[in-house]
């Protein structure tokens, strides 16, 4: 049985490595992971250039490993189109440095990898650990493991990817939930190089809106709630439909 691994952080960071680590009795492990970080790439794909791939050894790790100089979709692509042997029982994402909630799913790397997992028919996770400043893998690993374990038995629905964010503080338990409300104010960072030219580095501070309540992602990781969020390939929003369809029925188009 083979677990796909991959991630957004690089081959070689400390949450892939823990991941790795927990999984080794689970299946035969694959890791197919950008060669160096590549957070808030989103579903991006490369199609402009080859894409270059070495084998790598991960010290410490049982597994098959390439470190692929493409986007964490690329990585997840290249794996289940050519370097897998057959399809893996499921796709893994993570261990993400840093939370993945509400509408960062849009922006992160480690979910879309899931995606591409859930796209091509797998089960597929995305987890993150929710500091940028703590490193210690080991609860989140083990957490996943347990996940990952039941999963394997049990499956998930078509079109369902689930993400998964653990706090960095022992957890006071799981919720499922949905994604909250949140979007990022002071984004750009604007300076002037010695040329005099205006440059801008993109960082930012993410607002977390008042309507989160208590069944979001965002909710329960500041209530220190592991919070597991089903998510949908499709978005389509059916309610609107009718909706749109009343407001654009005046439109006449003539041929």
């Amino acid at each position: 049985m083979i677990v796909l691994l991959s991630n957004d952080d690089g081959i070689f960071a400390p949450g892939l490595k823990a991941l790795a680590k927990s999984l080794q009795e689970t299946g035969e492990l694959y890791i197919v992971a950008p060669d160096r970080e590549r957070s808030a790439t989103g579903h991006g794909i490369t199609v402009h250039r080859p894409l270059l791939l070495e084998n790598v050894n991960i010290p410490g790790i049982k597994a098959k490993a390439w470190a692929v100089q493409g986007t964490p979709a690329d990585c997840v692509k290249l794996a289940l189109e050519d370097l897998l042997p057959e399809p893996p029982a499921m796709v893994v994402a993570g261990i993400n440095q840093g939370p993945n909630l509400g509408t960062d799913v849009l922006y992160s790397g480690t979910v879309s990898a899931a995606i591409e997992g859930t796209i091509n028919g797998f089960p597929s996770l995305a987890v993150s650990l929710t500091s940028y400043s703590k490193h210690d893998f080991s609860t989140a690993a083990t957490i996943t493991r347990k996940i990952v374990n039941l999963i394997l038995k049990t499956g998930l629905p078509e079109g369902t990817l689930l993400n998964i964010n653990i706090p960095a503080e022992k957890p006071r338990g799981i919720r499922i939930t949905r994604l909250g409300s949140r979007r990022y104010v002071n984004i750009f960072h604007k300076r002037t190089d010695p040329r005099g030219r205006i440059y801008y580095w993109m960082a930012g501070e993410p607002l977390d809106l008042e309507n989160n309540s208590d069944d979001t992602d965002i909710r329960a990781i500041k209530q220190n709630f592991i919070s597991i969020t089903p998510i949908q390939l499709d978005l389509t929003d059916y309610r609107s439909i009718d909706v749109i369809r009343e407001q654009l029925s005046a439109i006449t188009i003539e041929c």
